[in-house]
């Protein structure tokens, strides 16, 4: 049977062409049935307030940094959405006078413009932000050597080395964007050898951190998310680092605070992990197979799929 066009953006792929009952299936689940989907590999964690969401989230990149020495370095990756956790790694770091000098940051992604990287000065630079919002928030005594800080580029051959060069990754951190991607990992176009069907999850976890065009439902979330909702100021491609660097992650750690996604996203991607249902139109899902995955809700936000007119 064909699979579905997208009602989002046809020429594409996305969650809309899964089958309708994995769709309604989601929009069913309460947060108690979103709590009963962990199982081994798979954990659900709900956090009632903002407070102890960021803190928790904040935290992670001090138990990665924690575990860094000369002879077993260690580090985090880490988003730029959310990002309110960033401040308080600083200042954590700062308070619990960590040295920093074994650990090490990789970004996740970078906007690509004329086919390169946005330097580190532009204003949606991914790097900048995480530089301004923590890492130079350090104090010059503890933080992290330049050349722990790993950002990829348009030619990501020393991004992916560094991720081959005997350091831990204790856990990558992110979020879920409305076409339910990790990092920019979006679905592919439907084209070519991709027209009539996604391609296998088997496939699509051989890549590695590439370029990537970006699907329009990403364009159109990072406008609302960062410039304001001005969509011809944002990137249609970006780098972005791949599942072959996600799986050298000992730990997958997803943070739904609710602004990212919604009710319904937050739903089905909890549904096809805990129920181990991968499909690369919904890239999420594929983390159904990573031996390591949280995903840490903020409770309030989880919401309902219920029809309210607004």
């Amino acid at each position: 049977m064909a699979r579905k066009q997208s009602i989002l953006a046809p020429d594409w792929w996305d969650f809309t062409t899964l089958d309708d009952e994995i769709l309604n299936d989601a929009a069913k689940l309460t947060p108690e049935n979103m709590l009963a989907l962990s199982r081994e590999g798979f954990n659900v964690r709900f956090y009632d307030t903002l407070e102890d969401f960021y803190l928790t989230e904040a935290l992670e990149y001090i138990n990665a940094w924690k575990q860094a020495t000369a002879d077993n370095p260690a580090g985090i990756c880490g988003p730029i959405g959310p990002t309110e956790q960033l401040p308080l790694v600083a200042r954590l770091v700062n308070e619990l006078d960590l040295n920093l000098k074994d650990a090490h940051f990789w970004g996740m992604d970078e906007w690509l413009v004329d086919g390169k990287v946005v330097p580190a000065d532009h204003q949606l630079s991914f790097e900048k932000a995480d530089k301004d919002m923590c890492l130079n928030k350090i104090k010059p005594g503890l933080k992290m050597p330049d050349a722990n800080m790993h950002f990829p580029s348009e030619e990501p051959t020393e991004y992916i080395k560094s991720w081959e060069a005997g350091v831990r990754c204790a856990v990558m951190q992110g979020g879920q964007g409305d076409i339910k991607h990790w990092a920019f990992n979006d679905p592919f176009k439907r084209e070519g050898k991709y027209k009539d069907n996604p391609p296998t999850p088997e496939e699509y976890r051989k890549l590695p951190t590439r370029v990537v065009d970006l699907h329009p439902v990403t364009v159109m979330q990072n406008a609302r998310t960062s410039g304001g909702g001005v969509v011809t100021g944002i990137p249609t491609k970006a780098v972005t680092v791949g599942p072959v660097q996600t799986w050298k992650s000992e730990k997958v750690s997803i943070w739904h605070a609710g602004t990212h996604d919604n009710p319904f996203g937050m739903r089905l991607t909890t549904l096809m992990i805990g129920k181990k249902i991968s499909d690369s139109s919904v890239p999420m899902s594929l983390l159904a197979d990573h031996p390591n995955v949280q995903f840490n809700f903020y409770r309030p936000a989880i919401g309902t799929c219920n029809v309210e007119m607004h």
